[in-house]
């Protein structure tokens, strides 16, 4: 059963081991945790809907708290806290794209505002219904999860875009293919949602982002059907999907979406490796992309996220045991661990091996095998549940991300964690920060970083706390030059930063797409562009 007010499923959990709370404290201070409000004091406070009654609409209460808030931080503590103000007025579950279509035709003709909602994991606000002086439908897509075809000569399926990442693989891997997008979100993230705000998975080097994924589809908009023809190359003009791709709701619903899959592999390992420091790891991988090694994924934890780690992961004398290893090998204090995914036949693999080897021999890395690798693909989609655990502790945990051209890496990466180590001086608070590179290309990288603060004596007290940090480290990806989002989209928290990056020009050309595609506003207003 889905949890209501926090991340995935009541039956999974991750464990604090009694070490690493006693890292916590000793760095963050004793914490307590804040009182939880209950699902029927939330649902007491939902009010009448406004909206008419209609076969496909559900209005009850519980129905509308389990889809009025995302996952972001701020999401969480008004999930905890009880504390939502808006509700959608009802939620709509239509089973195919002309009743997606009928419902934006009543919204259109009623004057209501729509959401569209696939898998609720949103960080960044995408989904939260906004005070508006009209009726709120949030539009589920999560029955539209089919496999509607599959081309196996051109290696495309359509699927619908409510299918989240369990769904999508369970519809492909019979046939002998997959989509090969792992999100950390992928358990509960949808086909249209990882399109709509342009998700990578974590094995991209391999399987390519969804943009290299997605290869036309249909868009049901206020102004009729958006149908997008696959094409393997075009040189007519703009290519239209690029503007679906991290439109995020504001010009249409994602109904259907055809995707270039693969064959599924005949072998799949992780390797996690130690470097001595940062310099030296940052260097090596950026020479494994650029030497266009056939790798799936490449990840590098800075030395603070794979102390961080290491505490986190217990078991004490194997860490110790390893930690012994690691510094009689020349990878002690500062080591950075870097894990490798290798995907294909086994000849690809032995090839890419091979040329880890003697790439990452450059750079003094140890390798210590498949263990560690086998035990992060085991863990790799439950990291969000510790956000749960630390709560209990009475700490907030939240993370944010950009790309950036390799030599701002280090740059950015040193000013960020130190923006949010300073963030709460003030208030006598400090702040745990560290970082990875999820996603390596020639160019540049991806900078993923996670942060844990002491929740404050109340809720407004923690809820100003994250806005000091996340606007402090805003600024800093702004300077710096970065995207303000790699992989999590713009949704409501970060629309401010977006004309940092698009310029005067380009937000005048995508307010007048807006203006083409809802002209008054009704489909997710308030998002991706502030209104």
């Amino acid at each position: 059963m889905r949890q209501w007010n926090s991340w995935g499923d009541s039956q999974t959990s991750m464990a604090i081991k009694p070490k690493a709370a006693q890292f916590l404290t000793e760095l963050l201070g004793k914490a307590s945790s804040l009182p939880d409000a209950t699902l029927a004091e939330v649902m007491a406070k939902v009010p009448a809907s406004r909206l008419p009654q209609h076969p496909l609409i559900m209005s009850d209460a519980e129905v509308r708290v389990r889809h009025a808030r995302g996952q972001s931080l701020p999401d969480w503590l008004a999930w905890r806290s009880g504390d939502i103000d808006v509700f959608p007025d009802g939620v709509a579950f239509p089973t195919n794209s002309q009743q997606v279509a009928e419902l934006l035709t009543l919204a259109k003709t009623h004057n209501w505002v729509v959401i569209a909602y696939g898998g609720g994991t949103s960080v960044v606000g995408h989904i939260n219904p906004i005070a508006d002086e009209r009726p709120i439908l949030t539009l589920s897509l999560a029955k539209l999860n089919g496999l509607l075809h599959l081309d196996e000569s051109s290696q495309l399926a359509t699927i619908g875009a409510g299918a989240n990442g369990p769904q999508v693989e369970a519809l492909l891997n019979p046939h002998g293919y997959t989509l090969g997008h792992y999100p950390q979100s992928f358990e509960l993230s949808t086909l249209g949602g990882w399109i709509a705000s342009r998700s990578s998975g974590q094995q991209s080097l391999h399987y390519g982002r969804i943009e290299q994924l997605f290869a036309g589809g249909r868009i049901e908009t206020l102004a009729g059907t958006l149908d997008i023809p696959t094409m393997p190359a075009s040189s007519a003009g703009p290519d239209i999907r690029e503007i679906i791709m991290g439109s995020e709701g504001r010009f249409g619903v994602i109904t259907e979406a055809t995707v270039r899959v693969t064959r599924l592999p005949q072998k799949e390992i992780f390797c996690v490796y130690f470097v001595p420091d940062w310099a030296k790891a940052k260097l090596a991988v950026r020479e494994l992309v650029q030497q266009k090694i056939p790798l799936s994924m490449v990840r590098l934890s800075n030395s603070e996220e794979t102390r961080t780690q290491l505490i986190l992961a217990g078991h004490a004398l194997a860490i110790a045991g390893l930690e012994k290893v690691l510094n009689w090998r020349g990878a002690g204090e500062g080591k950075c661990m870097l894990t490798i995914g290798f995907t294909g036949s086994p000849q690809r693999i032995k090839f890419a091996q091979t040329e880890v080897a003697r790439i990452l021999k450059e750079f003094d890395c140890v390798a210590t095998g498949q263990v560690l690798g086998k035990r992060w693909a085991q863990n790799r989609f439950k990291a969000p549940y510790l956000r749960e655990a630390l709560w209990k502790l009475g700490y907030a945990v939240d993370t944010l991300e950009t790309a950036v051209d390799w030599h701002k890496v280090t740059p950015y990466m040193l000013d960020v964690e130190q923006a949010l180590r300073n963030g709460l001086n003030e208030q006598h608070e400090s702040v745990l920060a560290f970082s990875h590179l999820s996603h390596v290309y020639g160019q540049g990288s991806s900078i993923y970083t996670t942060y844990v603060f002491r929740v404050g004596s109340h809720y407004a007290d923690t809820m100003a706390r994250w806005q000091k940090l996340k606007a402090d480290a805003s600024q800093v990806i702004v300077k710096h030059g970065g995207t303000i989002s790699h992989q999590h989209g713009v949704g409501y928290d970060h629309a401010p930063y977006l004309q940092a990056e698009k310029g005067v020009l380009g937000m005048a050309a995508l307010y007048s797409l807006a203006d083409h595609f809802d002209h008054d506003k009704r489909l997710n207003p308030h998002k991706l562009l502030q209104d």
